[in-house]
């Protein structure tokens, strides 16, 4: 993926009260950030927000975070963000760190258009391998759960048999999710996807502590 450069993108990221700079200081203890102890649910590559922000505006019971990698692509999702949202936050954190920021409280992991990795090599890259669904184990406050979309099928066939090998049973599995449903928040890269009128896969998957 080429990224653009934004300007002025440390600015935005600096001067954002949404934007925690050093996300590692609150493992453990991110509920006392939100001031409350409602359900925590984190979306893993956020992309530029869309999904994310609009499930907070909608959901003013459940805290949010949105992790991304890159600061452009954080630069470009903060300003999106309304005044005065304060059940959302987001970090710029690499996945093989998730362990490392949080730590058995979150309730909901969103793993949407995840990089496939297609190459056999790189497979325990992906995060739905059991690489991440081991990391995965020790920042869950109690039941696991997972919602995961993809357009890529050879990435939602591996997530079944990965997650069905670590012991999550399906509650819900769709090969064409917006046939199936129509009232949905969808993400940026979703809605150019899915206009073609190609497939969008999906999957809830939980597992009991």
């Amino acid at each position: 993926m080429r990224l653009r450069n934004v300007k002025n993108k440390e600015q935005i990221l600096n001067t954002s009260s949404y934007f925690i700079v050093n996300p590692y200081l609150y493992k453990g203890n991110w509920h006392k950030l939100f001031k409350n102890t409602n359900p925590l649910f984190i979306e893993i590559g956020m992309g530029k927000g869309k999904f994310i922000i609009e499930n907070a505006l909608k959901h003013p019971e459940i805290n949010f975070i949105g992790i991304e990698k890159y600061d452009s692509v954080i630069a470009k999702a903060l300003p999106k963000i309304p005044a005065n949202l304060p059940n959302l936050f987001i970090i710029r954190l690499d996945a093989l760190e998730i362990d490392k920021v949080f730590s058995n409280e979150i309730d909901r992991i969103y793993l949407n258009f995840s990089d496939p990795w297609p190459k056999n090599r790189h497979s325990l890259r992906r995060l739905s391998s059991k690489v991440f669904l081991e990391k995965y184990d020790t920042i869950f406050h109690n039941k696991k759960v997972i919602y995961m979309r993809t357009d890529n099928k050879d990435l939602y066939i591996y997530s079944l048999l990965s997650l069905s090998e670590h012991g999550y049973t399906f509650k819900k599995i769709t090969f064409d999710l917006h046939q199936d449903q129509n009232d949905l928040i969808t993400t940026e890269y979703e809605d150019k996807f899915s206009s073609n009128g190609l497939p969008i896969y999906a999957l809830i998957a939980e597992l009991d502590s």
